[in-house]
């Protein structure tokens, strides 16, 4: 038998054809990775943030005087600081009919003082009061202190681009914090806010609207003005010519809309409320952080600041009285009672033995009203406020009035507390 030989060289070729073929087989599939799933994460509410106790700011004395308006409008000041937050200041009622509340607010006489208010009679037939000015421009505050304006004037805004001088300060008077806020008009913020703040308003906004707002510790609290027509009559007149309607409102509440998220408000709640656009009205409305503007110890008025003047001789600082704690409205007090001597008739002063004008204080010459009295006033005051802001004006006005009794006289020989006896006719 023949046998086939290979050679050495061929088996020398197939091994290597061989480790190619194998070289370019792909490798064997790496092991699997395991994934690890874990759960959704489970999203709480966040805690409310824990409740810090809020104390009022410290009040330092305040300077209360009373001004003597101006008839023209001033010439605007620039002051480096804001002025400190509102006080409260109830009015009582209204001494006669065209009587003006003017006050309380800060005016500047080189230095941020309380200008207490008052009634006031105009000084001449169709002159009106014009609220003070504030102003944030340029990191300063323009202000514009009250004033009388003549019938057909308007207030006149500083133009932007004039060159106001800042004011100077006045001996020891150290300076406070610029203030902190939007750019534009503005009015000091509620009693017990914190110092520098301020709250935007439109042009010719009492400083007192912000009196019954709760105070302030961030920026937010703005003021808006707002007119609700309650009643509309409509009368149409019918003519061979033509047809005319005319629309008389009869009622317009004015109010001024005070708003503040719950960031700004130290009580961390938001706050909303209607005030009323008068100002002896919205000063009477209860306060939340009740610091009450000190009393003049002076009753004669101080001349308005004017740049360039003297500066004039001003009272020394009288302390405020402190304030509740946050978030509890203070009721009003109740009026005491009046005593004997208070339901006295006073008599002359040309009748008072012994008690010269000179001998008396000055607060008693120019009152002869009982405490009680003056807190019974302010009690009705606050009452009008609460029902101008809760319920709409009167349908109608000029209703005719109920006829008034007269009361009926005693006869000179009678007892004041006895009643005539009735005549019997004889038959």
């Amino acid at each position: 038998m023949k046998k086939n030989i290979v050679s050495p060289s061929i088996c020398v070729a197939a091994m290597c054809l061989a480790t190619l073929v194998a070289g370019c087989v792909a490798p064997p599939a790496p092991p699997p990775r395991y994934v690890v799933v874990r759960p959704p994460p489970v999203y709480m509410s966040p805690l409310p943030p824990a409740a810090v106790a809020y104390s009022s700011p410290v009040v330092t004395p305040v300077i209360s005087v009373y001004i003597d308006p101006p008839m023209v409008q001033p010439e605007p000041i620039a002051v480096s600081w804001a002025p400190p937050a509102m006080l409260v200041e109830v009015p009582p009622l209204s001494p006669f009919p065209m009587a003006v509340w003017t006050g309380g607010y800060w005016d500047w006489h080189d230095r941020w003082v309380w200008s207490a208010g008052r009634w006031m009679a105009p000084p001449q037939l169709g002159y009106g009061w014009v609220q003070p000015y504030y102003e944030h421009r340029d990191n300063a505050v323009l202000f514009v202190s009250g004033y009388w304006s003549a019938p057909g004037l308007r207030f006149v805004p500083p133009p932007l681009g004039i060159s106001i001088a800042f004011a100077a300060l006045g001996v020891g008077v150290v300076a406070g914090l610029p203030p902190i806020g939007p750019q534009g008009v503005f009015v000091p913020p509620p009693p017990g806010s914190r110092p520098g703040l301020i709250v935007p308003a439109p042009i010719g906004t009492p400083p007192a609207v912000v009196t019954s707002a709760p105070p302030v510790t961030n920026v937010g609290m703005r003021i808006q003005n707002t007119t609700i027509n309650n009643n509309n009559v409509t009368n149409n007149v019918t003519n061979n010519v033509t047809n005319t309607t005319n629309v008389t409102n009869v009622a317009n509440t004015r109010n001024y809309m005070v708003t503040a998220p719950a960031a700004a408000t130290a009580s961390g709640k938001p706050f909303e409320a209607a005030v009323p656009a008068a100002a002896h009205l919205a000063a009477a409305l209860p306060p939340v952080m009740r610091l009450e503007a000190p009393v003049p110890v002076s009753t004669k008025p101080v001349a308005a600041f004017m740049s360039g003047r003297t500066p004039v001789a001003l009272p020394a600082a009288q302390v405020v009285r402190p304030a509740p704690a946050i978030g509890t409205p203070s009721a009003p007090s109740a009026p005491s009672a009046p005593s004997a001597a208070s339901l006295q008739r006073p008599e002359p002063e040309h009748r008072q033995a012994g008690a010269s004008p000179a001998a008396l204080p000055e607060a008693q010459r120019m009152s002869r009203v009982s405490d009680g009295r003056i807190e019974a006033a302010k009690q009705t005051n606050v009452q009008q406020a609460a029902q101008h802001a809760q319920r709409p004006p009167e349908r109608f006005a000029g209703h005719a009035q109920p006829p008034q009794r007269q009361a009926v006289r005693p006869s000179p020989g009678s007892h004041p507390g006895e009643r005539p006896k009735p005549e019997h006719k004889k038959e």
